[in-house]
This record gives structure tokens, sequence and C-alpha cells, in this order.
């Protein structure tokens, strides 16, 4: 993981988690000290394919997966999902908002919810450094699941590019090149179904990157609009 674009921002994908219930926040930390904090804590998980969710709409996101400078969330929910040592993690939380009285620190709601996170994954490390665990159970509560199982599947960390190049792949076919899946319908259709043959659970294939395929043909649709017949 390294501190250039090492994560995705996507819109919220589940909203069952949150609770609604909000109290003011206790964190007088910046936003770069927050999302710092948040990198160095992954970075112990060897975290990959970090997806930060916050609720906002696809079109607040720019095309390289980050938010647009003026992008303001329509609630504090936010959740952190990533590949980690100990499996697909996620966490996810609503619960602080930034006091209306206060004028320093984090400015948006939800940037205080990362910070939450970011110090829970800090607490659950302490954990291991005091030698109650041996394999990181500490962190099985917040497994990310397949689709279809208790907990929500492990979302894509993906911009409209490397969706584009996650079907080429999976579709294993000749190679079109990314500039032709982001603009020809039918070529995006056709390598998705191949793609999608493979994957099927029910013909063996793997559950989560069938999943992971499922998100990005939405990122491409949601980008160029859906293929006729899709």
């Amino acid at each position: 993981m390294t501190s250039e674009a090492w994560y995705t921002v996507r819109p919220i994908s589940d909203r069952q988690v949150f609770t609604g219930q909000h109290e003011n926040s206790p964190f007088t930390a910046g936003w770069s000290d927050t999302i710092d904090l948040l990198e160095r804590e992954l970075a112990e998980l060897a975290a990959e394919h970090v997806v930060l969710e916050v609720d906002v709409a696809e079109r607040a996101i720019r095309v390289d997966g980050m938010l647009r400078a003026d992008a303001r969330a329509t609630s504090p929910a936010v959740r952190v999902a990533f590949d980690s040592r100990h499996g697909p993690l996620q966490y996810a939380t609503d619960r602080y908002v930034r006091p209306s009285w206060r004028r320093d620190g984090m400015q948006q709601d939800w940037q205080h919810n990362v910070r939450a996170i970011a110090l829970g994954l800090e607490a659950l490390r302490k954990v291991d450094r005091y030698g109650i665990t041996k394999r990181g159970e500490q962190y099985a509560g917040w497994k990310a699941l397949p689709a279809g199982e208790s907990a929500i599947a492990m979302p894509a960390a993906m911009t409209v590019e490397q969706a584009a190049r996650f079907i080429i792949d999976q579709a294993d076919s000749i190679d079109p090149g990314t500039g032709a899946m982001l603009v020809d319908a039918t070529t995006r259709l056709g390598l998705y179904r191949r793609a999608a043959k493979r994957l099927h659970p029910d013909n063996g294939g793997d559950a989560v990157l069938f999943q992971q395929l499922q998100d990005a043909r939405q990122l491409l649709d949601a980008e160029n609009g859906p293929a006729a017949h899709g």
C-alpha cells in the first residue's frame, strides 16, 4: 500500500448496519492526521483494495476514485472495506457528527466516523501487542462474507478503467483494450457474459470475484449507460 491513491471512494453499498442515531464527535484532529492514521493501521494489516464508502451519489466521485472538491455527504455514514492478512474485512459507523459550535478540525461529519474506525483498528492491533490472541481472532466479527450470506460482500476498489480491465481479465478472451470497453456497449456485454459464466458460483466459480464482477459492470453502466439486452 502506498500513500498515493491507496484507497478508492464509492457510494454506500448497504445501509442496514447504520443506526441513524448520532452524537457529537469528541475528535479534534484534522482530516490529514485522520487519513494518515487510517493508512498506518491498514498497512499493519497488509491491506489491499481499500474502499472508503461515503454517502454520496456516483456523480460526486471523480474518475480516479476520489471525492470531488464540492462533494457533500447526505449522512455521516461511512464504511471502510479491504482485503487483509486476515481475509476481507469491513468496518462501518454513522455514530458521530461534528458539533455545530466547533470551527476547527474536520469539517464534514463522515470524516469523524473515519477517525472512529481508524482508532478502532488501532485498538484491535494493540490486542495482538499484549499476546492474548495468536491468529487475529479479534478481527473475526468484521469479516466480509460472500453475497447471500450474513455479511456484505467485499466491494471492489475500482476506477472506471480498472472495472473495464477487471472484466477483460476475467473473461479470459482476446483483449479489446479498455477503451473499447468504455465506448462499445456490445463489446462490454459480451465480455461480461463470458466472465459471468466463468465466475458464477453455480459453475464452481468464486463468489467474491463474481460479486466484484457485478460491481464492475454496475460502475461501467453508470458511467456509460447499460448495454441493450444486458
